[in-house]
């Protein structure tokens, strides 16, 4: 996944016809080689700020991040990008939903951009392609922030099940014919059911304009074909060994890590949430007790909080820590010290409690 896979990508940015943003926002549209990326991104405070990248879950956009990026505007230039064939980004080039094709999609924006070394934010199907993007290409991430990481889980809770057979074949085609009568509203809100630890924390405003983007992506030709090549590049990475291994590739990565669980979340259980905190070098936790499966939209003050200590903690670090050798840099296995600190032990108190 280096840059050497395929030529320079070139950025050709454009508005987004209709676009959706927020206040405070805009949405541009990103030519790469290979894709057509829509990019949602805030004004940061000041000028000199590091730049950060959110990358969304299944089904989801980079709308999911707004809540977010505005509770971190003071401290980092965010960017977030609609995967390939979700929100107002075309299906790509060759048609390839696997997780791969997805992570390539991030390291050529990000190259494109010249913004790397980023923050790195992904939920969902987005955390198992940033945690490939940062254990393949260290050199483009600065931290890591996952919430609610889709990491391998087998088997999966009872409650995911359902989202984890849109990977069979002819399943998508079925639930289409079952469920032709539904409205846009109603899916939209089986969906907030799915995903939130308490749907009515939603905002009307923000109710009504999930249902017309869900009303808007229903008419797309490719809608149901992305979700379920999506979910079926998921289910594959799920079967991978050796170093393709989604875990394996967790334990590669070397950038800070923010670990972040909700303990409603009906797709990803919280027993992963000991095995992620094991499984990266230098990992953090946060479990928060009344959140779903996207804790950065039920709770973004939360979220943005312990990503706050996150920096906090590294600035520190870089204060105290000796410089080591380059021997020592580059000694195979070397793995940080577990870090200290507000958010680690916000982390370590919450999973006590999850575990009680």
């Amino acid at each position: 996944m280096s840059s050497t896979d395929s030529p320079r990508p070139c950025s050709v940015p454009a508005s987004v016809p209709g676009e959706p943003a927020r206040a405070g926002e805009r949405l541009r549209e990103v030519r790469l080689a290979g894709y057509t990326l829509a990019v949602r991104s805030r004004a940061p405070d000041r000028a000199d700020l590091p730049p950060a990248l959110f990358v969304h879950g299944l089904g989801g956009s980079s709308d999911n991040w707004s809540l977010l990026m505005a509770q971190l505007s003071d401290v980092v230039d965010g960017e977030a990008v609609d995967l390939p064939g979700f929100g107002f980004s075309p299906p790509p080039e060759d048609g390839t939903y696997s997780l791969a094709s997805h992570a390539r999609a991030v390291v050529r924006l990000i190259e494109a951009g010249g913004r790397g070394p980023v923050h790195l934010f992904g939920n969902s199907m987005g955390g198992a392609v940033v945690t490939r993007v940062a254990a393949a290409r260290p050199d483009l991430v600065r931290t890591v922030t996952l919430v609610s990481p889709a990491l391998p889980e087998v088997p999966p809770q009872r409650t995911a099940l359902p989202t984890a057979l849109l990977a069979v074949p002819g399943v998508t085609r079925l639930f289409r014919r079952l469920t032709r009568d539904w409205t846009a509203e109603r899916r939209t809100h089986e969906l907030l059911a799915l995903c939130y630890g308490d749907p009515t924390r939603v905002d009307p405003q923000h109710l009504a304009a999930a249902v017309a983007e869900f009303e808007r992506r229903l008419a797309l030709p490719y809608f149901w074909d992305v979700l379920a090549r999506s979910a079926r590049g998921v289910v594959d990475s799920y079967t991978l060994g050796g170093q393709h291994s989604l875990w394996r590739q967790a334990e590669r990565v070397l950038a800070p890590t923010l670990l972040v669980y909700g303990m409603r979340d009906q797709l990803i259980s919280l027993r992963m949430a000991r095995r992620a905190q094991a499984a990266f070098r230098d990992a953090r936790l946060l479990t928060l007790l009344d959140a779903g499966h996207v804790a950065m939209m039920e709770y973004p003050e939360a979220v943005a909080r312990a990503f706050r200590e996150l920096l906090h903690d590294l600035e520190l670090r870089a204060k105290v820590e000796p410089v080591e050798s380059d021997e020592a840099e580059g000694a195979p296995g070397r793995r940080p010290a577990r870090p200290t600190g507000p958010a680690a032990e916000q982390g370590a108190s919450r999973g006590a409690a999850a575990r009680g």
